[in-house]
């Protein structure tokens, strides 16, 4: 589930968001001109305005508003003799004026050097080593300026511009503003989003629009949870519980009703994805509480994810034997090699790339000038990159990155899974990087071997290269009805393999698109092997992962949406089932 980390040169960041590349391409507005000859102000094309309109207006001038602001807000507002919409105009626009200039970026080739050791330990799922939150770093009060006054060119008002932003979020571009206001507008829907203020209102609704950009920037600028987010992350990250963490094991908990009854259902993805995702999956999969679990507390490498799912948590018993717990014990032979200045006992996550040779050869190079250890800095410089990449010592002064077999067996998956029937090594990296950690799901599918005696019929959604089925095999439990969903046809060909090769007994059905499993097909299934026991999987997380840094849109992401075909599908199973 974890997408592609970024390059090892640099920490290129787009600090200019689409909504400020689209605001840079408007035209200027085709309003007429305006100027204020002897103090008057004329609008329109040469008409001046009525003697009362013209009074205010150089009322207006005598409150010592620079002379630029008050012929933009006669601009915005056009030819009016209402002096209240043409003061709060101009004091929106002073305090537009007044907002912070955005920060310039500071790139560095050595930008390893700006991050610490417990950084670095937290870069589970894709977080890139040198990733900044967007949200963190763009400033987007500057951002949502500009789009104010994108909307107000467009004639539109400082109001409904507000209003529009309020309630499209943070993120909208100017396109989905207008057509916010645009729908409200043609629905004569004012009564409900523009509706009079009361007088006592009126007179605080100036110092609203004055404050409300930097308030609510204020409140979204730091990349926090916002108020009504409930879900956070653990600490420590064991879920209810791993055999080898310290502390107590949960053995109940109570379930919604609506997640109680058939079929069990198990959900996985990314733990650190965008403020608000957890919540949605946890709201839309029946209110059930994610378990949040990093797998370095059950083998050698980091894998920090949350699982939704109605399963029992008593009874759960490890796989045996036990995944090796520390880099030494996975990797033994790299032990000779390991300097006492690299203290590292656990991988970091498991990614679908690797360091290039490059790099590799640039950190033998820092270090064979150096008998003894190395300096303070050149020491830093190495262990953080060994970080960021999982490098792992193989000879004096040299450093590699694992080797596919090396990632199965830390996955817990079988040896040669990802090997031969044309499949790159490219491609093998990929396919694991996006897998389950078998141990770990392993734990929590456990229950399930005393409840299924028989066997089980498993519905697999995006099932990528089996790591569900094989931990219900590794388990004992004996598949009797397999329906695998995954797009990915080496993907497919990998757990067919896996299928033949340890003679499973049971039907294997291959589905290439989620989105084309409708009701239809899973009433034949259903009608023809009598429903299915469990329903696993875990969507993509290519617009979840932190090293996705210029497609990070959440649940509305392209790839990482398929989240709702997972409800979708399970859902109906689940209505299909309480019919039976």
């Amino acid at each position: 589930m974890d997408g592609n980390a970024s390059n090892d040169e640099s920490c290129n960041i787009d600090w200019d968001t689409d909504d400020e590349r689209e605001i840079g391409n408007f035209p200027p507005s085709s309003s007429s001109s305006f100027s204020v000859p002897n103090g008057d102000v004329n609008a329109g094309s040469g008409e001046g305005c009525s003697s009362a309109g013209s009074a205010k207006f150089r009322l207006i001038y005598d409150m010592k508003f620079p002379e630029e602001l008050v012929l933009k807000a006669i601009e915005q507002i056009g030819e009016t003799e209402d002096f209240e919409s043409l003061l709060e105009t101009v004091l929106v626009l002073q305090a537009l004026k007044d907002s912070p200039e955005p920060q310039q970026c500071v790139h560095s080739d050595q930008c390893s050097s700006a991050y610490d050791d417990g950084f670095l330990d937290d870069l589970s799922d894709s977080d890139s080593w040198c990733e900044s939150s967007i949200a963190d770093t763009t400033n987007s009060e500057t951002v949502e300026d500009k789009r104010v006054l994108a909307l107000t060119n467009m004639e539109y008002s400082v109001q409904e511009a507000l209003i529009a932003i309020d309630r499209c979020g943070p993120e909208a571009s100017v396109a989905e503003l207008t057509d916010f206001i645009t729908a409200a507008q043609m629905a004569k829907a004012d009564d409900v989003f523009y509706k009079e203020l009361p007088d006592e209102s009126k007179k605080k609704r100036k110092l609203y629009e004055l404050e409300v950009l930097k308030k609510k920037k204020r409140e979204r600028g730091a990349y926090v949870a916002a108020e009504d987010e409930t879900i956070r992350l653990p600490i420590p990250m064991v879920g209810y519980g791993v055999p080898t963490a310290e502390g107590s094991i949960v053995i109940h908990r109570n379930l919604p009703e609506a997640a109680i009854g058939p079929p069990y259902f198990y959900y996985e993805n990314v733990a650190l994805a965008p403020k608000g995702v957890w919540d949605t999956i946890s709201r839309f999969l029946y209110d059930v509480q994610p378990e949040f679990v990093d797998s370095k507390h059950i083998c050698a490498a980091a894998r920090k994810r949350g699982y939704v799912h109605n399963l029992p948590i008593d009874k759960r018993f490890m796989l045996v034997p036990l995944p090796p717990r520390t880099i030494h014990d996975a990797l033994p032979m790299t032990k000779r090699w390991w300097p006492s200045w690299d203290t590292r006992t656990k991988l970091n996550c498991l990614q679908t790339c690797i360091g290039s040779a490059r790099l590799t050869d640039r950190i033998r190079k820092a270090l064979e000038d150096y008998e003894d250890d190395p300096p303070k800095h050149v020491q830093k410089y190495v262990i953080d990159q060994c970080k960021k990449w999982n490098f792992v010592w193989v000879g004096r002064n040299k450093v590699a990155p694992l080797e596919c077999d090396e990632v199965e067996m830390l996955l817990g998956f079988p040896k040669n899974h990802t090997r031969g029937g044309g499949i790159s090594r490219t491609d093998r990296y990929k396919s694991l990087g996006n897998s389950f950690q078998v141990d770990t799901v392993a734990y929590h599918l456990s229950v399930l071997r005393d409840l299924f005696p028989g066997g089980i019929n498993l519905l697999s959604l995006f099932s990528g290269i089996g790591g569900a089925e094989v931990a219900l095999h590794r388990l004992g439990i004996r598949l009797k009805t397999v329906v695998s969903v995954e797009i990915s046809e080496v993907n497919r060909n990998i757990v067919r393999s896996w299928w033949e090769q340890t003679n499973q007994k049971g039907t294997l059905i291959h589905i290439a698109d989620v989105q084309k499993l409708n009701a239809d097909r899973l009433e034949q299934y259903m009608a023809s092997f009598g429903g299915f026991d469990l329903i696993v999987g875990g969507s993509p997380c290519n617009n979840l992962a932190g090293s996705n840094r210029h497609h990070r849109d959440g649940l509305e992401g392209e790839h990482s949406s398929l989240f709702y075909d997972y409800f979708r599908i399970l859902d109906l199973v689940k209505c299909m089932m309480s019919r039976r």
